[in-house]
């Protein structure tokens, strides 16, 4: 009876810790997809052209890579809980510049320190918690770092919402603090609040036994490990660390060079085209600008930024099913349904843009703000557009750049002609196809299919080429959707989940219950 009191007492102590590491993971989500509701008002405020509000979001992703790849190192030299402390500060120093930026250069600056600590979070609080946790919950307790990922995605679409309505509010309150002209300095800052959190929380938490051991301090270690799991069960995972970092000493460590040779070929080619499937397929497009892609609908701010919210909590249910089903499916067939189901949707995405038409009347043209007056745009009345490529250079050249970008959303509002909820359909299918299969599913291929020797290095080359990817796909969603069309972006998106469907068919293996060892004997080519 004892023991098992001390079994809840130390489950308990696990899960509290992991709660407060994994605010990490929730402010990575948050940090990540709160850019989605600003980009719409800070394109007409600093005057942007697409490429430079392409920039706006994805140069976060840039310092995010930089720092994953320094982040192992240094959480080496100084522990993991002081890294995680730098990272809380980056968080709080970029909420507070980003909210009060006074020119585009210095919010950009703001969101790249920030991004240094969404590439800390990212590395070390899943690699804290899988230290702390005995193996019986370490499953279960990694998973709740990515859950909170996209808790803290789904929450950042609600907020901007929230501020949105405040600013539409005439409570006096809300007037006083500027929610209205300073809406998107208000989405951007609310972040400090998790920040703070997230640094005072990490006081509470115990340094890593691992890193503990790894600096020769084994009775620390086991103490600490003995509040996480009981007394036995702690020793034997000093021990197993002990043993484990005296062999990583010896081996010589695998150069990167190494995983090119003929051998590595196939799981190489493997991990390269998951990587860049899993953000060609466009997912970053989606939550990095999900408010903007339903405006193009034609639905307006308002309900675009409500059907955003959708958007997180579709990712957020669809997450923990893949949690559930992983083991019991297994990776290829939710691979196969998953892509297919991008495929599927990006189509329908594809059809409802292209079968849209674009038409100001008499009437339509009523509801428009004063600034966009009916001398303005007389010239465009009761002209039918077949695109939106058309309709929007049509605008440019009618009102100019500037009055174009900041009343786009009105304008297509008051002409166009499609069914949104086609639009609505494909999205939210989409983001349900991708969380339940190639989002989650990616992590847990890299960790079953390189062999020991070139584990390290190839998840790092991978990631590095995933971290790339979707920094393009951030930086010039924009630009397609103004010279492509958004008919034709996610069309591409379909036509590279479709080609993935194939590759995952014929040459990714299901390594649903096989061992690493039966797993190398199968893709490595001695």
């Amino acid at each position: 009876m004892t023991q098992a009191k001390q079994m809840t007492k130390n489950q308990a102590y696990t899960v509290k810790i992991a709660f407060i590491v994994a605010l990490g993971g929730f402010l990575m989500g948050f940090d990540a997809s709160v850019i989605s509701g600003v980009v719409k008002f800070i394109e007409p405020e600093f005057n942007l052209s697409k490429l430079e509000l392409g920039w706006s979001v994805a140069s976060l992703t840039l310092t995010a890579t930089l720092a994953m790849m320094v982040a192992g190192p240094l959480s080496d030299k100084y522990g993991r809980r002081k890294i995680l402390q730098v990272a809380a500060i980056l968080y709080a120093v970029s909420a507070i510049g980003s909210a009060l930026a006074p020119s585009f250069i210095l919010l950009v600056i703001a969101r790249m320190v920030g991004g240094f600590g969404v590439g800390a979070s990212l590395i070390l609080a899943p690699m804290y918690i899988a230290e702390i946790a005995p193996p019986a919950m370490r499953g279960r307790m990694v998973s709740f770092n990515q859950l909170n990922i996209v808790i803290g995605i789904s929450v950042a679409f609600f907020t901007n919402y929230l501020i949105l309505k405040l600013g539409d509010s005439d409570a006096a309150w809300a007037v006083n603090l500027g929610f209205d002209k300073w809406n998107w300095r208000w989405m951007l800052g609310l972040e400090l609040l998790p920040a703070i959190l997230f640094y005072i929380g990490l006081f509470f938490v115990p340094k890593s036994p691992r890193w503990l051991v790894m600096k020769g301090q084994t009775d620390q270690a086991l103490m600490i490990m003995n509040q996480f799991t009981d007394i036995e069960d702690s020793k034997k995972q000093i021990n197993d660390a002990i043993r484990s970092i005296h062999e990583d000493k010896k081996k010589e460590e695998a150069k990167i060079t190494e995983f090119f040779k003929p051998a590595y070929r196939l799981v190489l080619v493997i991990g390269v085209v998951v990587a860049i499937l899993q953000q060609i397929t466009g997912i970053n497009s989606v939550f990095f600008y999900a408010p903007m892609i339903f405006e193009q609908s034609g639905i307006g701010t308002d309900a675009s930024f409500i059907q955003a919210i959708l958007v997180g909590l579709t990712n957020l249910v669809f997450t923990v099913l893949a949690i559930l089903f992983i083991d019991r499916l297994g990776r290829k067939p939710l691979l196969l349904g998953g892509l297919a189901g991008i495929a599927i949707c990006m189509g329908l995405l594809a059809y409802g843009f292209g079968q849209a038409t674009y038409q100001l009347t008499e009437s339509s043209v009523q509801d428009l703000p004063q600034e966009v007056g009916m001398a303005q745009i007389s010239s465009m009345i009761d002209v039918v557009y077949m695109d939106d490529v058309s309709f929007k250079q049509a605008i440019r050249s009618t009102l100019g750049e500037k009055l174009a970008t900041a009343y786009e959303s009105n304008l297509i509002t008051a002409a166009i002609k499609m069914n949104p909820s086609l639009i609505l359909i494909g999205i939210l299918g989409f983001v349900a196809s991708f969380a339940i299969s190639i989002g989650p599913v990616m992590w847990v291929l890299f960790s079953e299919l390189f062999p020991i020797r070139i584990k390290g290095a190839a998840i790092s080359f991978v990631g590095f080429i995933n971290s790339l990817v979707s920094y393009l796909v951030q930086q010039f969603f924009p630009w397609q959707l103004d010279n492509l069309g958004s008919s034709n972006t996610f069309l591409i998106y379909g036509l590279f989940a479709a080609v993935g469907v194939f590759f995952v068919w014929f040459v990714v293996p299901e390594t649903k219950n096989k061992s690493l060892e039966e797993l190398e004997d199968i893709l490595i080519k001695n």
